[in-house]
């Protein structure tokens, strides 16, 4: 059988005042895999991903708001907080027309990903959690507690704590650490988080989401609560070292929905440049679980 191309689009669209910048591939009439990426990168993490699954999904994978080509405007300006990004993505989605997807999570993409479940629960077709928390398990305590402290009290002492995570020894552990070999990851990737973190004014931006994660696990019970009342096909495919969110995240959402996938693979926070094949592999073989159409 002969491979069928289909071709990466890098398009625009503007949201009340807001450029959403997005990456788009594969058929018009295949059902949508919304991409939602994580801290500290963008759209940019799902390069190689949306070649691989153009075809068997239509592929669309934003920026959010003050990261990647999205505006990112100054934090006196926009309320950064997981809500507004949440809102931004769904007016971005109604932009576009896109009515029913599956939701793919990584990291800062599952906040935003729940809440669009939470407000649209029939509108969600499956759930690919890479590496995106919804239960307290997947916490690694030594990482999160100085996000915790920030978003308890937000004191000069803390900020400086929580500020290293903008340094680039932060940015490049995120991708390297847990990875076997860290020969396979591109310096690239971080090269590229960096340049982006040090336009003017995204540093408050990114303290002012370090402070409001803390509401994410609110929400929690509920989400699991939609995972039990719809019933929604759910695999996470997880990098089991990940010192962010480890792999206790990922078996947790078996407690909701006992028939999910769990694939636990040999690496980290970042999984697609270490394991792009096993994770498109488990992707592809997921198709056929997403719930119809209406």
């Amino acid at each position: 059988m002969v491979a069928v191309y289909h071709p990466v689009y890098h398009r625009a669209v503007d949201v009340d005042g807001l450029d959403v910048f997005y990456r788009e591939a594969g058929p018009a009439d295949a059902p949508v895999l919304l991409l939602l990426h994580g801290y500290p990168t963008s759209s940019h993490m799902f390069r190689h991903l949306i070649p691989a699954l153009a075809g068997p999904y239509r592929v669309i994978a934003p920026d959010h708001i003050g990261f990647g080509r999205s505006s990112a405007p100054d934090a006196g300006e926009f309320a950064y907080t997981f809500d507004a990004l949440a809102d931004v993505t769904r007016r971005f989605l109604a932009a576009l027309d896109v009515r029913r997807y599956a939701l793919y999570v990584q990291d800062y993409g599952a906040p935003v990903g729940w809440r669009l479940a939470l407000a649209a629960p029939e509108s969600v077709l499956a759930v690919i959690s890479q590496n995106g928390n919804a239960y307290e398990e997947g916490f690694v305590p030594e990482f999160w507690e100085p996000v915790w402290a920030y978003g308890d009290d937000r004191t000069p002492e803390n900020e400086a704590r929580v500020r290293t995570a903008l340094s680039r020894e932060a940015v490049e552990w995120q991708y390297t650490h847990g990875v076997p070999d860290p020969t396979l990851i591109a310096p690239d990737t971080w090269e590229h988080d960096l340049a982006l973190l040090a336009r003017p004014g995204v540093d408050r931006a990114q303290l002012a989401l370090f402070a409001d994660y803390r509401t994410n696990r609110a929400l929690y019970p509920a989400v699991h609560a939609w995972l039990r009342a719809y019933r929604v096909p759910v695999l996470a495919v997880w990098g089991r070292n990940d010192e962010i969110f480890g792999p206790a995240g990922a078996e947790a959402f078996r407690d909701d929905v006992p028939d999910a996938e769990v694939v636990l693979l040999d690496g980290g926070h970042f999984l697609l440049e270490s394991h792009l094949d096993e994770v498109a592999t488990a992707i592809r073989d997921f198709r056929p679980r997403l719930r119809q159409e209406e």
